[in-house]
C-alpha cells in the first residue's frame, strides 16, 4: 500500500501537481533540513539553502522524475549529494584563493598600482552598479552578511541576491580587469583579517 502511495505521489509530481509538491515539501522540509545541518557542520543557513535547492530542482525536473526506490530515499540522497558538491566547491574555491595569495606573495605590486588608486577605482566601479546590485554587494562583501540574511533584510529572494551578486561581480571584473589580481589579494587580506 505504501509503495503504491509513493508511485501515486511520484506520478502526480511528474505531472506538475502543485498540491502534491506542497504536501511533499511540508512533510520532508524540516527533516531534510535537520539532515543537511549535520552535513554542513551545523550551518543552518547552508542546510536550508541545500534543501531549498533540492526542492527547486525536484520541481524543475519533475517531468523527468525517475524514482527507483522511494521518494524519501530520493530526497535524502539528493540532499546528501548536494552537500558533497557544496563541500567540493568550497575546497576548490579555497585552493583558488590560496593560489592567488601565493601569486601575490611572489610578485611585488608594481609602483604604479598603489592601494589608494585601487580604492578610488573600486569606488568608481561600485558607483556604476545599479543601486540594489551595489547594496547587495556591499552587504555581502563589506558587512559579511550571508545571502539568507541579505534576502531577509531586503525582503527579496535568495535567488535575487545570487543574481545581483553575480551581476555586481561581472561588472566589477570588467571595470577592474587590470587590477584584478591586486583586488583579489586585498579582498582576501581584508576577509582574513575580519
Amino acid at each position: 500500500m505504501e509503495h503504491q502511495d509513493e508511485q501515486t505521489r511520484t506520478t502526480a509530481l511528474r505531472h506538475g501537481d502543485e498540491a502534491t509538491f506542497e504536501a511533499v515539501f511540508r512533510q520532508w522540509y524540516a527533516p531534510l533540513c535537520g539532515y543537511a545541518a549535520r552535513l554542513t557542520d551545523g550551518d543552518l543557513d547552508a542546510a536550508e539553502d541545500l534543501v531549498q535547492q533540492v526542492f527547486v530542482k525536484l520541481w524543475e525536473q519533475r517531468a523527468r522524475l525517475d524514482i527507483a526506490w522511494s521518494l524519501k530515499g530520493y530526497l535524502y540522497k539528493t540532499v546528501h549529494n548536494s552537500a558533497l558538491n557544496r563541500l567540493r566547491s568550497a575546497k576548490t574555491h579555497s585552493k583558488y584563493l590560496d593560489f592567488n595569495v601565493a601569486q601575490l606573495e611572489k610578485e611585488q605590486t608594481p609602483p604604479d598600482y598603489p592601494a589608494r588608486e585601487l580604492a578610488e577605482r573600486l569606488q568608481k566601479a561600485l558607483g556604476k552598479l545599479p543601486p540594489q546590485c551595489r547594496h547587495v554587494f556591499e552587504l555581502s562583501r563589506f558587512e559579511d552578511l550571508k545571502y539568507r540574511e541579505i534576502a531577509d533584510q531586503l525582503g527579496i529572494s535568495i535567488k535575487t541576491v545570487e543574481t545581483q551578486m553575480g551581476k555586481a561581480l561581472r561588472i566589477l571584473r570588467l571595470q577592474l580587469a587590470d587590477y584584478l589580481v591586486t583586488f583579489l589579494g586585498l579582498c582576501f587580506a581584508w576577509w582574513a583579517a575580519n
